[in-house]
């Protein structure tokens, strides 16, 4: 598959337009409801899906295929992802005003992350082809170990991350509106909100390291390989809003992921020296583990509606009063600020002494 660099040009100037567009939608704090969640969610399915037509007419059905494949894989392990965004802001009680900056952020760094290990993961494939025994095997290990745990959740509140973060960072113990640093008696400080995306981006990397060998699984084409999963990650933020309301229901979801997973690795294995397993049949091993985990998680759960997740008696952190808001400095300051109020402060004691 020859892309040339225009084509590479292009989709990233595409994918940067349509992140602007949805920073500039949602420029304005406000609660996301299950409606415009939906419209979203339509919206970044409709055009992974319809990049991956573009991919067929142009490259042909065998690179098509390999594209939706990677694109199912990856849009189905976002939803485990999606389950643990749900945890940790619900953990933290942030308000759902301002959840989608965190998220919007997430994506980003997730996006950029993804886009390092799969120039990594191109690289190692290109020069050592043993390390295709690596990744299946991890494939299968993180397949065995997802059913074997897929009773156990994310404690946010025992995360090492989050404990090295207060540690070593100044925090409030408030929100400030959608601001991640505020100034406070001229200390830089982090709010919470900061420490929630920090947590949300070492999440994404952790998924990522699970993804990412796993679309390289069914296809080699690292243009492939980025396009899936930028489209996939792209319609996270609707996808959660949509669907986070909704875990309680996808109860068999997890063994489904974990069986594609385990799947996937099967196939690198046969793939390297025994045999190829054809696309298609790859795709729709995929598609039916998927469908059958879903389908029979909603008639187990038949008659159950939406329902938020349990937030804590005692939330960690609080939201900021107006007067506290009010009351915080700028947090950037030009250069000489400091020095002149300072000058101001002394020269009006100065003239009331007089």
């Amino acid at each position: 598959m020859t892309v040339p660099l225009w084509l590479w040009a292009a989709v990233l100037a595409a994918i940067v337009a349509m992140l602007a567009v949805d920073l500039f939608a949602h420029r304005r704090a406000h609660v996301i409801g299950v409606r415009e969640a939906a419209g979203w969610s339509v919206f970044w399915v409709g055009t992974g899906v319809g990049f991956g037509a573009l991919i067929w007419w142009q490259y042909g059905a065998e690179f098509g295929q390999q594209y939706f494949s990677g694109y199912l894989i990856e849009k189905s392990l976002a939803v485990d992802n999606v389950f643990v965004w749900a945890i940790i802001l619900t953990y933290f009680a942030v308000p759902r005003e301002y959840q989608h900056r965190v998220l919007f952020l997430g994506v980003l760094g997730a996006l950029v992350f993804r886009g390092l290990f799969i120039a990594a993961g191109s690289v190692l494939i290109a020069s050592f082809g043993w390390i295709l025994y690596l990744f299946a095997a991890f494939l299968l290990y993180t397949g065995y170990r997802m059913i074997r745990q897929r009773d156990e959740h994310l404690d946010p509140e025992k995360s090492r991350a989050l404990r090295l973060f207060r540690r070593y960072v100044p925090m409030t113990d408030a929100y400030h509106g959608q601001k991640f640093l505020v100034r406070r008696g001229g200390a830089l400080l982090a709010t919470p909100l900061l420490a929630v995306l920090v947590l949300i981006e070492i999440t994404d990397i952790i998924f990522a390291v699970d993804s990412i060998p796993a679309i390289f699984a069914v296809t080699d084409e690292p243009f492939l390989v980025f396009t899936a999963n930028a489209f996939a990650v792209l319609g996270l933020r609707a996808m959660y809003f949509l669907l986070a309301d909704l875990i309680h229901r996808f109860v068999y979801l997890k063994i489904g992921l974990a069986l594609v997973l385990v799947w996937v690795g099967i196939k690198m294995l046969l793939k390297i020296d025994v045999f190829y397993i054809p696309t298609p049949i790859s795709l729709g091993v995929v598609a039916t583990i998927l469908t059958v985990s879903i389908v029979a998680s909603l008639r187990a759960t038949r008659g159950q509606g939406r329902r938020s997740l349990e937030a804590p008696t005692t939330p960690p952190f609080r939201v900021a009063t107006a007067e506290e808001t009010a009351a915080l400095e700028p947090v950037w300051r030009m250069p000489g600020t400091r020095r002149r109020a300072k000058r101001a402060e002394r020269d009006d004691s100065l003239s009331g002494g007089r």
